[in-house]
């Protein structure tokens, strides 16, 4: 199986995940409303998301349901990828050493990785010279980059637009409080309390689905920043061991 087709399968169970959660704690939540006078956490958000109007509401729950599946494949990508790169360094080196290069491509190729990626570009140039080795890695470590950031500007995305969209909601909800006002003829207090309140729901939820997704937002850049710092560090050794040891001038 594919990358791609890994990365769509992990995407849609993660989907089918997030629906089934949603539909078991709505189930949960109206049961354990009628055993208790109090209400639920899902029934009050279910009556805010009522209340907000799901016109606007609805728009700001598909980017969190959407950014969030996002969110988990790139957390679980990311950490799928990560290996001991110490370790990792060390026993190529070892290979190189005892069974050459064919040996250290071998366990590149079993490894998981983008430092295993790495290292098998490089390695697989070793016939043409350490200017060559050095080029294939830095190279191929331009496109390992592009892979772990993939899909981050789409979590990007969707924290900018949801206060946005929920503002959005707000100044709609406000227009429609002032002409509830002038159709009456009347400032009732009533009328523009209840007017302003639906109106800022969709702004709050709109905040609280970006201040989510920004805090997963920077724990995966913080990820993709020490896996990058290990790819760097993992070429700068790979083109000393292979001098060190004469396989490559």
């Amino acid at each position: 199986m594919t990358n791609m087709k890994k990365r769509a399968v992990i995407t849609s169970l993660l989907s089918f995940f997030l629906v089934f959660t949603l539909t078991l704690a709505g189930q949960t939540g109206e049961t354990a409303s009628g055993m208790s006078d109090k209400p639920s956490g899902h029934q009050i958000i279910k009556d805010k998301f009522i209340e907000g109007d799901p016109v606007w509401m609805t728009p700001v729950l598909i980017c969190f349901l959407v950014g969030l599946t996002i969110v988990i494949e790139r957390l679980i990508t990311l950490y799928l990828s990560g290996i001991n790169t110490q370790k990792f360094v060390a026993r190529i080196e070892e290979l190189l050493k005892k069974d050459g290069v064919e040996a250290a491509k071998q366990e590149c190729r079993m490894s998981r990785g983008p430092v295993a990626s790495i290292y098998y570009q490089g390695l697989d140039r070793v016939d043409e010279g350490i200017e060559k080795v050095e080029a294939s890695v830095q190279s191929y470590g331009s496109v390992q980059m592009g892979i772990l950031e993939k899909g981050m500007v789409w979590i990007s995305l969707f924290i900018a637009l949801s206060p946005m969209l929920g503002f959005l909601g707000t100044v709609v909800g406000m227009i429609q409080a002032f002409d509830k006002i002038a159709e009456v003829g009347d400032i009732s207090p009533t009328i523009v309390a209840s007017g302003i309140k639906v109106a800022l729901l969709t702004t709050v939820a709109g905040l609280i689905v970006a201040i989510i997704l920004q805090v997963f937002y920077n724990l995966i850049l913080s990820k993709i920043d020490s896996i990058a710092n290990d790819m760097e560090e993992a070429s700068i050794a790979l083109t000393d061991m292979l001098i060190k040891n004469k396989i490559v001038k």
